[in-house]
């Protein structure tokens, strides 16, 4: 029998004006199709906007003098910044888990304690990073293998960008409890805020205007910085204000050791999940830089922006998965968790379909507008093409490992990266760069390879269904 469907009674306009207003709505009933494009809108639009920070950076940074060292600086912080976007990640993948079982539940006040409880955590874990970050930027950057004046050029910017974790870490995790409680649309509209200012602020600060002097790269991260803020300050007004779907009060406010134990036990392992991932990311840089000098690491790092734009709209899709999967295993609805899924992958899986014709054919105007180094164009569309290849098992994967994670099943995809990641893809990359001399294309190519297998082993895991058994 044919699933019903309440979108096909009102016009496709109106139904996304809807889910981009946030309208309350019970996801353990009705129609799964309704329920997953009703988060998905708003969250693939957030992930979108997330995306353009990298990407505004990118763009006026890559017009700057000296380009190659002022694109390496770019990417090889945003290398190490993945460390931090792996914890936040890690910490509001735990947060989403429980609100949204809370939710399922009907239990509003228990949601809440835990989006407090995953506040306290993310301030405590942030502070040290901030301050090696700050106090250490030098030394990252040459440990990344970026050359004498690309550190020269970029210790500052890395220094402002490190010391903004905080802001990351926020932006990401109270974005994490709205999804869990099903208000994807206001964590669209918080990085609609932080990206406006950020596009405001950006050529100013970078080419200077009237009084303000140009600052060049710093200007960059003083402008991303400036603009990740003004969208934390916006989703803390919301959270607090006690009108949306989690409305907390001052009883919530007092630690509570049980859920903070329960947090971290979810958060642990997603977090470890994604470091591994980011690692392996790190490493392949570095080989890169090393088998290809300064011009194919800027060239991987142009092309790794633009593919993480689309990526990154993937991932929202994705992220309705953990929402809808949270919420109706806590309302004892394990099968409808679990087409939940099914359904999301097949969306994800035709949208990252698209992205690659799009890139295949148009990797060489696409990468021009954000580099004019005919060297660096060239290994950047090279890159582009090859790990595009994998894109639609990406789609797939992401939507595989989000649902895990949503039913607080983070060990499971912690197990597939450790060795997809570390036991296949990074071997693979060095002995294809190296040993068959393949340079920095190597390392290309072992990204789909990697990519493909870790999707496989995460599809035959699921429909194990383990994860239907979760405790949260």
């Amino acid at each position: 029998m044919q699933e019903p469907s309440t979108i096909e009674k009102q016009t496709i306009f109106s139904f996304i004006k809807q889910s981009l207003r946030g309208e309350p709505m019970d996801y353990t009933i009705g129609s799964i199709r309704r329920a997953v494009l009703m988060l998905a809108i708003p969250m693939i639009l957030e992930m979108s906007l997330e995306s353009v920070f990298a990407l505004v950076d990118l763009f006026f940074v890559g017009h700057l003098k000296n380009s190659q060292h002022t694109l390496q600086t770019v990417a090889l912080t945003e290398s190490i910044l993945s460390i931090v976007y792996s914890l936040a990640i890690g910490i509001s993948m735990a947060a989403t888990a429980i609100v949204a079982r809370r939710i399922g539940e009907k239990n509003p006040d228990a949601a809440a304690t835990a989006a407090v409880q995953a506040l306290w955590l993310s301030f405590a874990l942030t502070a040290l990073i901030s301050i090696i970050g700050f106090i250490f930027s030098g030394q990252i950057l040459s440990t990344m293998g970026a050359e004498g004046e690309t550190i020269a050029i970029g210790n500052t910017y890395m220094r402002i960008m490190m010391g903004g974790s905080l802001v990351i870490m926020l932006l990401f995790l109270i974005n994490g409890i709205f999804r869990g409680a099903g208000d994807a649309s206001m964590a669209m509209k918080s990085l609609w805020v932080a990206n406006i200012c950020n596009i405001i602020l950006c050529p100013i600060f970078i080419n200077g205007l009237g009084p303000i002097p140009a600052f060049g790269l710093t200007g960059a991260a003083i402008a991303t910085v400036t603009g990740r803020s003004v969208g934390v300050v916006y989703q803390l007004y919301h959270l607090f204000k006690g009108k949306g779907i989690i409305k907390i009060h001052s009883k919530n406010l007092m630690l509570d050791w049980p859920v903070i134990r329960s947090m971290i036990n979810i958060a642990s392992p997603a977090t470890l999940q994604f470091i591994i991932g980011s690692c392996s990311w790190i490493v392949l840089a570095r080989l890169v830089a090393e088998t290809g000098h300064s011009v194919a690491s800027a060239g991987f790092q142009t092309a790794l922006k633009v593919i993480m734009f689309f990526l990154l709209p993937a991932w929202g899709m994705s992220n309705a998965a953990a929402t809808l999967v949270g919420q109706n295993l806590g309302a004892k609805q394990p099968q409808r968790a679990q087409d939940s899924v099914i359904k999301t992958a097949k969306y994800n899986a035709v949208f990252m379909a698209i992205v690659s014709l799009v890139f295949l054919a148009g990797a060489y105007p696409i990468i021009r507008l954000f580099t004019q180094d005919p060297e660096v164009q060239a290994v950047a569309v090279r890159a582009l093409r090859i790990i595009t290849t994998g894109y639609v098992f990406y789609g797939v994967g992401m939507v595989m490992t989000n649902a895990f994670n949503g039913a607080g099943d983070s060990w499971t995809p912690t197990w597939i990266n450790i060795f997809g990641f570390w036991f296949f893809q990074i071997p693979l990359a060095y002995v294809l760069a190296n040993y068959f001399k393949l340079g920095p294309t190597g390392a290309f190519i072992a990204i789909p390879v990697s990519e493909t297998a870790i999707t496989i082993a995460a599809i035959i895991l699921f429909r194990k269904g383990k994860w239907k058994t979760m405790k949260v």
